[in-house]
């Protein structure tokens, strides 16, 4: 937790950028939000790029097909933190894979500790094990 879900153009990536692109995610989330190494939950999906449409709000911000579209679902944060985030994360996507930060749109949704179960049937931020 937090719980990164990568939306991509179908191959537009080939596996070893895909993993450089989520290694350099997690580290930018591990710097901003200060959470264990090993809280790392990814999942990626591939869209055809007549189903993903990501526009700028009239902000004249210029898309290619290598456009990520990440939505992080979380504990609150700060807006230290949040905005942190988006600066480290556009910063190492583009220094570690050659992403325009015209290129990266975040969405963060955050919930609470109930909603969050690791397995064994447990909801571990409220029984204490986390």
């Amino acid at each position: 937790m937090p719980l990164l879900h990568f939306h991509i153009i179908k191959g537009s990536r080939t596996p070893d950028e895909l993993k450089i692109l989520l290694d350099t995610a997690h580290d930018a989330m591990l710097e901003a939000f200060k959470v264990p190494v090993r809280d790392r939950y990814q999942l990626v999906s591939e869209h055809e790029a007549t189903h993903m449409i990501i526009e700028d709000t009239g902000l004249d911000i210029p898309r290619t097909n290598k456009v990520v579209l990440l939505q992080v679902v979380s504990r609150p944060r700060s807006k230290e933190q949040i905005e942190n985030f988006y600066h480290h994360l556009a910063e190492k996507l583009e220094k570690e894979c050659g992403l325009s930060s015209s290129d990266i749109m975040v969405s963060i949704v955050q919930n609470s500790d109930e909603h969050w179960s690791f397995g064994l049937g447990r909801a571990q931020f409220l029984t204490g094990d986390l």
